[in-house]
Formats: C-alpha cells, sequence, structure tokens
C-alpha cells in the first residue's frame, strides 16, 4: 500500500481545481484520471472554444442554476465568476468576453484552458496518475482510500469525487461517481439529460438536417399548465429527429416533467418584424412579383432547403401566381413564419446531452466545505452533484466554484 493525503477522482474541470487549490493549502495531493489526458470534456465544450464561465455577479450564476443553485452560494462566495477570470489570465490564459456575457479565451482555443490547469496543476506540486478506480474504500464512517481497478489500494485521509456526470461518456463521463456515492449511502437523485436536444412529432426542415437557423426566437409552452416556460432567442439547429441548438439545449433545462407532447416549442422566423410589419413586408413582395410563382417568391424568405416542406404545411399550390394568392393565404403563410410549433415527444438521450441534471443529493453535503454530512473526509465537486445550470458558462463555473471549496476544506 502507498499512502497519500488527498486523492481527487476525477481531471475534469472541477477535479483539476480541486487538486490545484488542495496543493495550494499544503496538501499532498494526487489526481486520479481514468483518461489518457486531463480534461476530455473541457476540450469540446464551447464547440471547441471552451465558454469558460460568465462575466457576471453571483445572484446571476444562481439564478441560471434551475437545479438547487442557491446551494451554490458559499462556493461561489470563495471563487466568482471573477476570481475565474484572474485566474486564467494570471495563470498565462488571456480571456475575452462576448454575447450574453459569456467568456473565452482570446485564442478560441479550449486547449489553452486545460493546459493552463495542467501547468498550474504541475506548479503547486499536483501529481496527476492515469489510472481507473474501481471503488473506494471506507472503514468507521470514514474514506480512507481507493481501489484501483488494477487491484492495487492508495490509501488518503480526503477524497473528493469530481468524476463528472453521464453525458458523453467518450469523454469519460459514465456515472462512476454516482456508484462511489451511494456506496457511501448518499442518494443520488433521478438522473436526466440537460441542455440537450430535443425529438418532436412534425418534421418541418426533415431533408434539412444539420441546417442552422440564426437570429430567430422560440417560446416553450407547458401545454398542462397553459403557460410559457421559457423564452429565447439565437441558433436553431433542424435535425431529422427535432431540433437542436443553443436555444433548444437551454429550453430543455425547463422542460423539468417531460412527458410526450406535454411541452410544444413555437418557432419565430421573423423576430425583428411584428405581425403588422411582416404582413406589410407581405404585401409588398407579393404584389412586385405578380406574375411570379409562390414557390420562388419563398426563397426571399427562407433558406431553400425549408421551402418544400414549408409549401406542404401552407397548402398553396407551389406553382401559383403571387398575384392570385387571397389574403387568407396570406396570413397563413405570416402565421407560419411568426409561429412554427413544433410538438416535444421527448429528449434525445443522455449521451448527447451537454449536462447531466440529477447526483447527488445536496441536502447530504455541507454547501461550505462540499464535504459529505454522512463520510468524514469524502467531498464532492462538480457535476456529481445534484446542481445544473443554462448554458453561458454557468456549468464551468459551478464546476470550478465547488472544485475550489472542496480542494481549499
Amino acid at each position: 500500500m502507498t499512502a497519500t493525503k488527498t486523492i481527487i477522482i476525477g481531471g475534469g474541470a472541477a477535479g483539476m481545481m480541486s487538486g490545484i487549490f488542495s496543493a495550494a493549502s499544503g496538501s499532498e495531493t494526487v489526481i486520479i484520471e481514468k483518461n489518457p489526458k486531463i480534461g476530455r470534456k473541457l476540450y469540446i465544450t464551447g464547440k471547441g472554444r471552451c465558454n469558460v464561465t460568465n462575466n457576471c455577479d453571483i445572484k446571476t450564476v444562481v439564478a441560471n442554476t434551475p437545479t438547487n443553485g442557491k446551494f451554490l452560494y458559499s462556493a461561489l462566495s470563495t471563487f466568482s465568476p471573477q476570481d475565474t477570470i484572474n485566474f486564467f489570465e494570471e495563470n498565462g490564459c488571456p480571456l475575452k468576453t462576448e454575447r450574453g456575457g459569456r467568456v473565452f479565451p482570446v485564442s478560441d482555443k479550449a486547449a489553452d484552458i486545460v493546459d493552463t490547469l495542467r501547468k498550474k496543476a504541475k506548479k503547486e506540486g499536483c501529481k496527476i496518475i492515469h489510472e481507473c478506480v474501481g471503488d473506494i474504500v471506507i472503514n468507521g464512517g470514514a474514506v480512507t482510500g481507493v481501489k484501483l481497478t488494477n487491484g492495487d489500494i492508495t490509501e488518503c485521509d480526503k477524497l473528493v469525487i469530481a468524476t463528472g456526470g453521464k453525458s458523453y461518456p467518450l469523454t469519460g463521463s459514465t456515472g462512476d461517481g454516482y456508484r462511489f456515492a451511494e456506496k457511501a449511502g448518499h442518494t443520488v437523485m433521478p438522473l436526466r439529460p440537460s441542455l440537450v436536444p430535443v425529438e418532436t412529432r412534425e418534421h418541418f426542415g426533415y431533408d434539412a438536417d444539420g441546417l442552422l437557423l440564426k437570429n430567430v426566437s422560440v417560446r416553450v409552452i407547458d401545454t398542462r399548465k397553459n403557460n410559457v416556460i421559457y423564452t429565447d432567442f439565437g441558433e436553431l439547429e433542424l435535425k431529422r429527429y427535432g431540433l437542436s441548438g443553443a436555444i433548444i439545449r437551454s429550453a430543455s433545462a425547463h422542460m423539468k416533467n417531460m412527458e410526450t407532447e406535454r411541452y410544444k416549442v413555437e418557432i419565430d422566423l421573423k423576430p425583428a418584424l411584428s405581425e403588422q410589419k411582416l404582413d406589410g413586408r407581405l404585401i409588398r413582395e407579393l404584389t412586385a412579383v405578380s406574375s411570379g410563382v409562390y414557390v420562388e417568391f419563398l426563397a426571399k424568405l427562407m433558406p431553400k432547403a425549408l421551402i418544400e416542406d414549408f409549401v406542404k404545411l401552407s397548402e398553396i399550390p407551389a406553382d401559383k401566381r403571387c398575384g392570385d394568392i387571397t389574403k387568407t393565404e396570406r396570413k397563413q403563410i405570416l402565421t407560419l413564419l411568426k409561429c412554427m410549433t413544433r410538438t416535444v415527444t421527448g429528449f434525445r438521450p443522455i449521451d448527447e446531452a451537454i449536462i447531466t441534471s440529477g447526483g447527488v443529493n445536496v441536502k447530504e453535503i455541507n454547501p461550505k466545505t462540499m464535504e459529505s454530512k454522512l463520510v468524514s473526509g469524502l467531498y464532492f465537486a462538480g457535476e456529481v452533484i445534484d446542481v445544473d445550470c443554462y448554458t453561458g458558462g454557468f456549468n464551468l463555473q459551478a464546476a470550478f466554484s465547488t472544485g475550489v471549496i472542496a480542494g481549499i476544506s
């Protein structure tokens, strides 16, 4: 047996921060990462650019954390978004702020974020080994070590579980932390995908799979409660199975109790124009090309790949002369442009989700230290905890903050 003071399971955002701040606090620290490289999930966040945090205050982070946001107050007070920005810039990785407060490395390379974490860990004396933990060892109500899959046992006084969730399993997020937590007697809240594409009953744009629509808006309706639960503006991606893109992934976080056809997504393809102004435009442009045909006219309003489906939905003959389109038909075009409704039938699989909703029950974790209330010396950090946020850098901030406070503790 070998003896180690502190072990962190997982070399992602939360695990690396835990390791850095644990080592900086004077503890002999080892990060155990089962992948050949640390931060595999970080490499793919923000489309490879890594949306590292959001340039906002603590209250804004909490407001953008629909699941157990208040649990983060202590961690965010210890390590805020500004602290994250300062950390990376002071360690040689300049950052920039973009729309919505999103913060990225100036280089637009996620690898620079990973390299900064790796170099800082090395500088603080934190050791990183690439092995797979098969189990945790608990004796007398306290954690005493970990058992690797090769059978070796490494002892420790403190253990941080920072294994991530179950989303993107190819990056190593296979749910090991939930198994370790349950062995320790913790409750794992039901897991479900969050920030994930949705499947829909209707397939508008079926042949436009992968088409990215920019500058559109959506409203999500909970038909059971008959109210609007989410609105957003930005990019939407059409898929054969339904809808994806940034605004749809964000919307999915609000669909808490997914049931087939409970939620409807209303898509506004022309959000910059009111119905009155758009109708005026349709009247002018139809008059200007009165001798032209309907299908050709639609090319002025939308990408070519959408036209065939739009013609079918409008129930207007594709070859009808623009000058012959009736007021009722024009209103139908207007309605479809301003409110293309799609009925959600379910989420895509969890391995397509950006994050996992659910995880270790926050009632069983001390929010000021991230230590287990059930097992002495056991800590949690990052996505393994039942906390999830919207897109915009908030999830990484939650990982960094909980990682730092666990490392310090």
